[in-house]
């Protein structure tokens, strides 16, 4: 589905990924884990196709994501780090925009923002609403498109724990769907609930790559996940 094969990004004299190789497969919930600067976010721009590697390549579904773009973004969509609307668009305006720009029956709006439970929010400005509610939309304009993948980087980002809690239930509900989902996290409990494997990121590398279980039998010594990851960075954030 996702082939990352020894990605290398500079950018200038400074390399924020390098030599990174994973893959992620079909149906799959991939957790990315490290700290902020580790590489993370310039990993999940290069399967987008918003980063040109160095070096290296990424395939989705057998295609070069700069080879052919167009073709390969038809099956993602993607969640930034920091999402941004018109602070004087409604929720239901942003909603539609995004339905044209994927040419899409306005219906299929309406029926995300239910799902996202925007009742009574949906004809609110833009501008009235938390970071947690801007986070929220876009979750919900992520889902408009019936694509196979979801890349979601740091997605529970300014939300309360209800919005946490239903953060948690849209991506078991997209894996249920059958959808692949990759997605960066700080919350070590988002890895340990959702992901069925992790990548550690550290540095601009990928440390560790495994099943979060898998991970706590290779390092016994450390009791939870939030120990295997504190391990891993503590032994290499000086290289």
């Amino acid at each position: 589905m996702i082939n990352v094969e020894h990605l290398t990004k500079r950018f200038g004299r400074f390399t924020a990924a390098r030599d990174i190789s994973f893959t992620v497969k079909e149906g799959e919930v991939f957790a990315f884990l490290g700290p902020n600067g580790s590489g993370k976010t310039t990993t999940m721009k290069s399967i987008v196709g918003l980063n040109v590697p160095s070096s290296g390549r990424v395939l989705v579904n057998g295609l070069d994501v700069l080879r052919y773009p167009k073709e390969t973004r038809q099956f993602i969509s993607y969640l930034p780090q920091r999402v941004v609307f018109p602070e004087n668009l409604t929720a239901r305006e942003v909603i539609h925009f995004y339905c044209k720009l994927r040419r899409l029956p306005p219906e299929r709006g309406d029926e995300v923002l239910d799902k996202a439970r925007f009742n009574g929010f949906s004809d609110k400005f833009i501008g009235e609403f938390s970071g947690g509610m801007v986070q929220r939309l876009g979750l919900a304009v992520i889902s408009l498109p019936d694509t196979s993948i979801l890349l979601l980087d740091e997605p529970t980002a300014n939300l309360d724990p209800q919005g946490v809690k239903r953060f948690r239930e849209f991506v078991l509900n997209q894996k249920e769907n059958g959808k692949t989902i990759v997605f960066s996290t700080h919350l070590l409990a988002e890895a340990e609930q959702l992901a069925d494997r992790a990548g550690i990121f550290v540095n601009g590398r990928l440390v560790a790559e495994e099943t979060i279980e898998n991970l706590r039998q290779t390092h016994r010594a450390q009791n939870t996940i939030e120990d295997v990851y504190l391990h891993y960075v503590g032994a290499n954030q000086d290289e």
